[in-house]
């Protein structure tokens, strides 16, 4: 069932999302070669518990950590570790801030030094679908139609959309209907409705869609070895049309 948000319960999830963008605005300043993705999320926690909120990642399912960290093959739910970041590599910092029982969710890519070419036009590509699907997130239209304009769009820049991982609803609880896949045909699946609240978070590899999980039963790499980037924000439907609430 999805759950429709009233106005007051977005601005709640708005105010949880605006803690989220801070810290990750704060943690693109951080990032450079020799900084490790441990340190990137004691300062995301702390960051976090600093303003009021917690980060909900922590425990769930298990998982030990309150941000993923996913470096160059790893697509998603990789863990924080202590290695050093290297010039050229790029990261993806993942994270879900509750704040008073109110859930936002926001993922961003970032280079690690200069990058390469490869690397550059992988980020940029996932960051114009993402949006490419935000303007489709409009009252009437169907989840289809944000997934196919993400689809057509990566795979005219020959990039693979990754099926195995897709967005979802949110509000108090972290994963809600409706399921937000990043492919597939328009004119399909739920409608959308002014209320809704949801993730589009587009995870695009430089060659293969498929997917392997590593030992830990967490971390998702590209089948081959290419990298992956993955860029998420929490969007409301509303009149107006969609909404981000995970930016300041």
């Amino acid at each position: 069932m999805i759950i429709i948000k009233t106005h007051e319960e977005i601005e709640k999830m708005r105010a949880a999302g605006k803690i989220l963008a801070e810290c990750h605005r704060q943690i693109e300043q951080l990032i450079q070669p020799g900084i490790t993705t441990w340190e990137i999320d004691e300062f995301a926690e702390k960051f976090i518990l600093s303003q009021g909120a917690t980060p909900e990642q922590k425990g769930y399912h298990g998982y030990p950590y309150a941000t993923c960290a996913s470096v160059n093959d790893v697509i998603c739910h990789g863990f924080p570790k202590k290695e050093k970041l290297k010039e050229g590599d790029i990261v993806t910092i993942d994270m879900v801030v509750n704040l008073n029982g109110w859930l936002a969710d926001s993922a961003w890519s970032y280079g690690v030094g200069t990058i390469s070419e490869e690397a550059s036009k992988l980020l940029l590509t996932t960051k114009e679908s993402l949006f490419l699907g935000i303007e489709q997130a409009v009252a009437g239209n169907r989840i289809g139609d944000v997934a196919h304009a993400i689809q057509v769009y990566a795979e005219s820049k020959g990039y693979g959309v990754v099926r195995d991982f897709i967005g979802h609803g949110i509000g108090s609880d972290m994963h809600e209907a409706p399921e937000v896949p990043h492919y597939g045909p328009a004119g399909k699946g739920p409608r959308l409705k002014e209320g809704m609240v949801f993730t589009i978070e587009p995870m695009l590899n430089t060659g293969s869609h498929r997917t392997k999980v590593d030992q830990d039963g967490w971390t998702a790499r590209t089948i081959d070895g290419g990298l992956s980037a993955q860029y998420e924000h929490t969007l409301a439907i509303t009149a107006d049309g969609p909404v981000i609430l995970t930016e300041l």
